[in-house]
């Protein structure tokens, strides 16, 4: 039954992933970003909506940046992509399966991203993106009503410090922290599982992104 639903969940929101021949923008990632694709509202389809444009979205939830296949491995996703634009995140569900203790996880860290900001899975796909031309706008996570105030942030916090660290090193990467517009406490951002945006919540990473696509 697990491995049922599971399949039902990838199934729906691979409902409608695609990149239109003319998109300039191609969203890529996890659930945070492919959450309520199925009502035509996910982060793609709220930058549509704002930018009056066609946006191409390959984002899957579930999707790691260390393994998994297909689309469900981060870079994979973006393979003979073409854009002006990546907008992307990743990392939780790497880090997911290493506990919330960092004494658990920092390796798993250090393999997406490393202190300096310079090696491991993070800054090798930005720097694939880079060289293939797109600017690239990375979404730093948001703290989830779920997890504030337990142990779980403080592995995010590092991840934070070292993408900004990658960013500041190229001009055309731009991290994006999305606790600069989420609140644990405001529960009308987040869906009933209290980990994923709610429609809502999406529309406000939107409204994050849209600017920076429009410089």
């Amino acid at each position: 039954m697990k491995h049922l639903m599971i399949l039902s969940i990838l199934l729906l929101c691979a409902c409608g992933r695609s990149v239109p021949d003319e998109a300039r923008i191609v969203v890529a990632g996890d659930s945070i970003m492919a959450w309520n694709r199925s009502g035509g509202g996910a982060v793609a389809d709220e930058l549509e909506r704002r930018l009056r444009e066609p946006v191409g979205d390959v984002s899957l939830s579930f999707a790691r940046l260390i393994g998994g296949g297909g689309a469900l491995n981060i870079p994979s996703q973006l393979n003979e992509v073409e854009a002006d634009w990546v907008v992307l995140n990743g990392g939780a569900n790497d880090l997911s399966g290493s506990g919330c203790s960092c004494r658990v996880c920092d390796n798993v860290l250090d393999r997406l991203i490393s202190e300096s900001g310079t090696r491991g899975a993070i800054p090798e796909l930005v720097a694939e993106l880079r060289r293939r031309g797109p600017r690239v706008v990375w979404l730093d996570y948001y703290t989830a009503p779920r997890y504030a105030g337990t142990t779980c942030v403080a592995p995010y916090r590092i991840l934070e410090r070292r993408l900004d660290r990658m960013a500041a090193a190229d001009q055309g990467v731009t991290v994006l922290d999305l606790d600069s517009v989420f609140r644990p406490d405001d529960l009308s951002l987040f869906s009933r599982d209290r980990v994923h945006p709610s429609r809502r919540g999406s529309g406000r990473i939107a409204d994050l992104v849209a600017p920076v696509l429009v410089r």
